[in-house]
């Protein structure tokens, strides 16, 4: 059985003390552009590397589902077929790890957050979405920044089905947020009246997680 590995995440929460990384430098958002689109601490890396807790969780497509509640009109429980019947969108963004590096131009696949929205209707007194993993993570978000148009839960990734070690069968991409806010093998989201940090969030890192204020830690 797999567990998580106790060690990376020591590591990682040694670098939140000692704010591994940061060259305190901010961005001014008019300067952000197709052409000067790195973060500050960030650089450019080939591929996509695979950083988790250790664990792997294998979720058969039918025994796959995600459920979709809390503070909510219509909460709703999806099946993969179920999954596969909502709109599809596709998406070209960025991604920015927390440990200092970015990939650009990656083109997603998947339901847009804002479709979610409009299927579960959340209530008024909804201000903040926890995300859960199968792998027991977490992560949370406002939920103003979960309304976004490139704001998506991904099934695909430059065209092909998104692999178990980056997500699959479906992860959260926020790509104006550090990735670690985009949680792999989802399988819940709650719409709350209250914000409730995270796995990351609890052990030192950002609960906002603003690449281009390069807000990487909390303590």
């Amino acid at each position: 059985m797999e567990e998580i590995n106790e060690r990376l995440v020591n590591r990682k929460e040694a670098w939140a003390q000692a704010k591994r990384g940061l060259t305190e430098e901010g961005v001014p958002p008019d300067t952000r552009t197709r052409e000067n689109r790195l973060p500050p601490g960030q650089h450019i890396t080939k591929g996509w590397p695979v950083l988790d807790l250790g664990i792997h969780p294998t979720t058969s497509l039918s025994d796959w589902a995600l459920t979709i509640g809390g503070a909510v009109a219509q909460p709703v429980t999806w099946t993969w077929e179920d999954f596969l019947k909502q709109p599809q969108v596709t998406s070209l963004s960025d991604f920015h790890c927390v440990t200092t590096w970015s990939t650009f131009d990656n083109h997603w696949e998947g339901v847009s957050f804002r479709h979610i929205l409009s299927a579960v209707r959340p209530l008024s007194a909804a201000r903040f979405v926890l995300f859960s993993s199968y792998d027991g993570y977490t992560t949370n978000l406002p939920l103003e920044a979960c309304d976004d148009e490139d704001v998506l839960l991904t099934c695909k990734w430059n065209a092909e089905p998104l692999t178990k070690e980056h997500g699959g069968p479906v992860r959260v991409i926020v790509p104006k947020r550090y990735a670690w806010k985009g949680a792999k093998w989802v399988k819940e989201i709650t719409f709350t009246e209250r914000d409730k940090p995270g796995f990351w969030e609890v052990r030192g890192y950002s609960n906002t997680a603003l690449p281009w204020e390069e807000d990487r830690y909390g303590y």
